[in-house]
């Protein structure tokens, strides 16, 4: 198997996944440069993956629809461009013959998805969407604090070293948010210095693991000792999970 992430727009990127042959897209939200990819690899793409109904993940899937006749999935819950394949949590889906479960992971939407199998060229691989950034999560659009909490705890719990395939490039920026938050994290200084050399090089960041964002990402820490205190600065009424959470979230929506 490959995986390929296609840039689109300012900063989205566009997964790609395939045999040599078959392919599977994850959150089109432009059809052109994926229908490039699929020209330049000589592969036809049989299935479109959905984890939420935001435009910049969905835009394309029509078109992707008509010209190549890709099966589509996607939230049960979302407006996704239609016909598709409606999913919940627990669901299994095969393509490209990998099984991969269906996690309900709300907080950025309400009804978001994301897509996890365990073994893909002997890893773990996850198309989490926007819900987990490397070094951050998304803004919560339509879910709550707590939602997000139960999202993030859901995906941190799978193995270490799952490939996590965010939606956006949005690295470096967030660790800067993470540096302000825990500046004592050394694991978080020297992941912070080489996603600099990606970036300089031209490189993208992701995917990323979930072992890595374990060790680094404020969003999957705020049961340490150091984010509390951090929260606390902010909002000193944060004093269980949620609210820590929920404070230092609402920082990160203010941070410049």
């Amino acid at each position: 198997m490959y995986l390929i992430p296609i840039p689109a727009f300012a900063d989205n990127y566009l997964w790609l996944l395939h045999d040599g042959q078959r392919a599977l897209v994850v959150d089109p939200g432009d059809a052109e440069p994926v229908l490039q990819a699929l020209k330049q690899h000589a592969l036809q793409l049989t299935s479109i993956l959905v984890t939420h109904h935001h435009a910049d993940h969905t835009g394309g899937v029509d078109a992707l629809r008509e010209a190549t006749g890709a099966t589509v999935y996607g939230p049960a819950t979302e407006r996704i461009p239609e016909p598709f394949t409606p999913l919940h949590g627990r669901d299994t889906v095969n393509v490209l013959d990998l099984d991969f479960e269906v996690l309900d992971v709300p907080g950025h939407t309400a009804g978001h998805i994301a897509f996890y199998t365990p073994d893909m060229n002997g890893k773990p691989l996850l198309f989490c969407g926007d819900t987990l950034f490397s070094g951050g999560c998304g803004r919560l659009f339509e879910g709550t604090p707590a939602q997000m909490l139960a999202s993030l705890d859901k995906l941190a719990a799978l193995p270490g070293d799952t490939l996590v395939c965010c939606t956006h490039e949005y690295t470096l920026g967030n660790l800067r948010f993470a540096m302000a938050v825990e500046p004592g994290n050394a694991d978080l200084v020297a992941y912070q210095a080489h996603c600099t050399r990606l970036r300089e090089a031209g490189q993208p960041t992701l995917p990323t693991s979930i072992a890595q964002e374990r060790s680094i990402n404020p969003f999957l820490r705020t049961r340490q000792a150091t984010i509390i205190a951090a929260a606390r600065r902010i909002d000193a009424a944060a004093h269980d999970e949620t609210s820590v959470f929920a404070a230092i979230r609402q920082w990160k929506n203010q941070f410049k």
